[in-house]
């Protein structure tokens, strides 16, 4: 065989390494290496010159942008996210979730249904009908003590005064107190009464219960490793220590009086071998002070934490038949309620089995207050009859914020290495590391360096491997030719696979918990009912739109007002909320303002089927109108002016920094009053001239409105961004722009004869205090 000299990276061969002699190819080995590395290191500094910081200047502002119009697009506008009530200091993300309270109405405790769905509280304020949730953390933050969240709901029920009692958690010692709200309209609204238990250790799971006269509190207070029941002495806010009935940490744990024996419910995760979450114990007495003695078989459940062992709120009889709530934690910590009817309970046997629950799954998603996980529910029987329960919800998994910032941090990373990646590729990168890292550094080293670095195996090992890594460049750079069409193409990929990276980086750190949530007016939610006109050439278009907004926080049912050819089946739509098709007999634009008794709510969203926009825009608008329920409330605004009257578009209106007319392409109206004003007989006329140009519906209702009050009748409220489908389809009664215009120029003479003028009416923008009409 050969003795060549065994030689380093390839590369180095003739490079000026300051000594002449070194890179003489028939010098030793170690005068090779030493040459390769000098020139290597040319090479490095060369990459901290003047192309590499160009390059990586570049990277960082071509990636920046489009992270910056991602935000744009795909994020709630920072104005808006500015306008939500402070909430006193409370209402800060949390790593436990966002949990809210709910309250549901029934015949049965297997018949339950949101308060929305129920007509509760129905009268002629703008917040009729009062939707799920009704106790948050902005309610109890703006009573005065703020919270991150509330969760853990149990009621008492006092004549026609309801209690809630529930874990709050303080956003100073961020641990839960419990706090206590009344209603007196069947939950409502609900008065925040305050703060009815804190100690130094964690509260939760506040269980009240009544017995010889008194009334108790049973609390979860496990971090004080004992069970403790409290005496109401001035109801409901004031309690004393009864009794330390166990020292045991026992997690969520109830009372209850069943065939003559009293029963304890509750989980003891410290102890050998339980599994949390999946572990439930028994205990019997004849009173629920105490002595307790442990059920034959305990635990009766150590097993998967998705079986519902752990308790979930209060149970409850029915029929005679016991039945005990469960939480399913096995997607998440609270995923789901779970209720299971107890068919054996002795002091040796225990049985149930799983029955359904009754209320249904939330299928919106994160904008359901509820739509990540619900793990609570306490149900009780009214005097009246009916049943009426309490449950808590969340938008989000348990450590969602945790994950979220990890897995942006991880895509920002990788966005790094590509970046690096595309230097190497295009040589504005011609060294990975530092090579004074590598097996053998620039430099003369003394003999107990060598020495240290010989014995050091790890030292050796890592700068082995930066050594190899470094031979990376020249081979990337060999394997693929950038100056090729083929090359191109890779680096073009890898590039696109940046941009996803980085989109999904600035997705997870900033896009927050991905819900659209509903805003509050006066403490409470609501909802509306989104209403579109359409016919048979544009179905396409529809279901899109029935698919998005069907997904919004408030949205109650979408009606569709069908005015010619074969309509859709219901089924046919991917929707989360009813779909209901109004079939007219002749085709009208009149028809979208036709008198509706079926409609179930008072605000109504007249929204075109070719307008798309986001959820958050659509809440917006909707508390606006909340706000101003005697007014047209949209995100298109028109001015009406000069003489002879001429139709223009929304530029029009911001060169002459006014409005004075919303179109009801997009805006929310009241379903009874404008209704009724189009339909009234001074309307007539009107309805006729509409008819004969099949256009100006919604100009004449704006005339409608300012004809019928000498104050403001209009408001607007910008959306971030809204797209016009109806540009990809040439199905559009306004797709000739000039005949278009020319013909709404005529409405606007006709109806200022009939109805009198708008142009001495006139809003200018950016006078609302939450920016929204800018």
């Amino acid at each position: 065989m050969g003795s060549s000299p065994a030689v380093g990276p390839t590369g180095g061969g003739g490079g000026d390494s300051g000594d002449g002699r070194c890179c003489d190819m028939s010098m030793k080995c170690w005068c090779r290496w030493r040459c390769e590395h000098q020139h290597y290191r040319g090479l490095f500094l060369n990459n901290s010159g003047y192309d590499g910081l160009v390059f990586f200047l570049g990277c960082f502002v071509a990636l920046g942008s489009i992270a910056t119009l991602y935000a744009w697009l795909a994020f709630t506008p920072p104005y808006a996210v500015a306008a939500r009530p402070a909430s006193g200091g409370g209402c800060r993300e949390d790593n436990e979730g966002s949990w809210s309270i709910g309250v549901f109405y029934g015949d049965s405790p297997f018949s339950l249904k949101p308060i929305e769905a129920m007509n509760i509280w129905r009268d002629e304020s703008a917040a009729w009908p009062v939707a799920n949730p009704v106790v948050t953390c902005a309610s109890t933050s703006e009573a005065g003590f703020p919270s991150n969240f509330v969760a853990d709901p149990f009621i008492y029920v006092q004549g026609d005064a309801i209690y809630l009692f529930y874990e709050t958690k303080n956003v100073i010692t961020m641990q839960g107190d419990i706090a206590v709200a009344r209603s007196v309209d069947k939950g409502a609204t609900w008065q925040q009464l305050g703060i009815a238990l804190d100690e130094d250790w964690h509260l939760s799971y506040p269980y009240v219960f009544s017995y010889h006269g008194q009334i108790y509190m049973m609390p979860e207070s496990s971090e004080k490793g004992e069970l403790r029941v409290y005496r109401a002495f001035d109801f409901p806010l004031q309690w004393k220590l009864e009794k330390v009935i166990m020292k045991k940490p026992m997690v969520d744990s109830f009372v209850i009086n069943h065939k003559g024996k009293f029963w304890l419910f509750g989980s003891d995760h410290s102890s050998f071998g339980s599994k949390k979450n999946g572990q439930l114990e028994i205990w019997y007495s004849d009173s629920p002070l105490g002595p307790w003695k442990p059920h034959k078989k305990n635990p009766v459940y150590n097993t998967d934490r998705s079986v519902g062992a752990r308790n979930g709120g209060r149970p409850f009889i029915h029929d005679g038949i016991l039945y005990r709530v469960g939480q399913d934690c096995g997607e998440t910590y609270g995923r789901r309620v779970r209720i299971f009817k107890v068919e054996v309970l002795s002091k040796d046997e225990f049985k149930e089995v799983e029955v359904p629950l009754g209320v249904e799954e939330p299928n919106k998603g994160r904008n359901a207050w509820n739509g990540a996980r619900y793990h609570h529910l306490d149900v009780q029987q009214l005097p009246s009859g009916k049943w009426v329960g309490v449950m808590d919800g969340d938008r989000v998994p348990s450590g969602y914020s945790v994950r979220r910032f990890i897995l942006g941090c991880a895509s920002v990373a990788a966005v790094a290495v590509i970046v690096v990646l595309i230097g190497v590729l295009l040589g504005a990168v011609k060294c990975i590391v530092p090579l004074n890292w590598s097996s053998h550094g620039l430099g003369k080293k003394s003999n107990a360096f060598l020495a240290w670095g010989r014995s050091n195996m790890l030292s050796s090992k890592v700068r082995r491997f930066c050594s190899r890594l470094n031979r990376v460049p020249p081979f990337l750079r060999g394997w693929v030719k950038v100056n090729t069409c083929v090359g191109r193409c890779i680096v073009a990929f890898i590039f696109a696979i940046g941009v996803v990276l980085t989109c999904t980086g600035v997705h997870y750190i900033y896009g927050g918990n991905g819900a659209e949530e509903a805003y509050q007016w006066k403490g409470h939610y609501s909802q509306f009912t989104l209403l579109t006109m359409t016919y048979d050439a544009r179905i396409w278009n529809l279901k899109m739109y029935v698919k998005h907004y069907s997904r919004c926080s408030s949205v109650k049912e979408i009606v569709v007002v069908w005015n010619k050819g074969l309509p859709p089946d219901p089924s046919d739509f991917d929707s989360v909320v009813p779909v209901r098709i109004r079939v007219e007999a002749r085709n009208s634009l009149n028809n979208r303002f036709r008198m509706d008794p079926l409609i179930k709510t008072r605000a109504v969203l007249e929204l075109d089927d070719d307008i798309m926009m986001t959820c958050d825009d659509v809440e917006r608008g909707f508390k606006v109108w909340r706000e101003h329920p005697d007014r047209i409330v949209g995100f298109y605004p028109r001015l009406i002016n000069g003489n002879p009257l001429k139709y223009r578009a929304e530029k029009h209106a911001r060169k002459h920094k006014g409005y004075n007319m919303i179109l009801t392409g997009a805006a929310f109206i009241d379903s009874q009053v404008a209704f009724e004003r189009y339909w009234s007989p001074q309307a007539r006329l009107g309805r006729e001239f509409v008819d004969k140009y099949f256009n100006c519906e919604d100009v004449l209702l704006n005339y409608l409105y300012a004809n019928a009050s000498s104050s403001r009748t209009v408001e607007y409220v910008k959306p971030a961004w809204a797209i016009d489908t109806s540009k990809f389809s040439g199905a559009a009664i306004s797709r000739n722009t000039k005949v278009h215009y020319r013909i709404r120029s005529d409405c606007l003479a006709k109806f200022s004869q009939m109805y009198g003028g708008l142009a001495r009416r006139k809003w200018v923008f950016d006078r609302r205090k939450d920016g929204w009409d800018v």
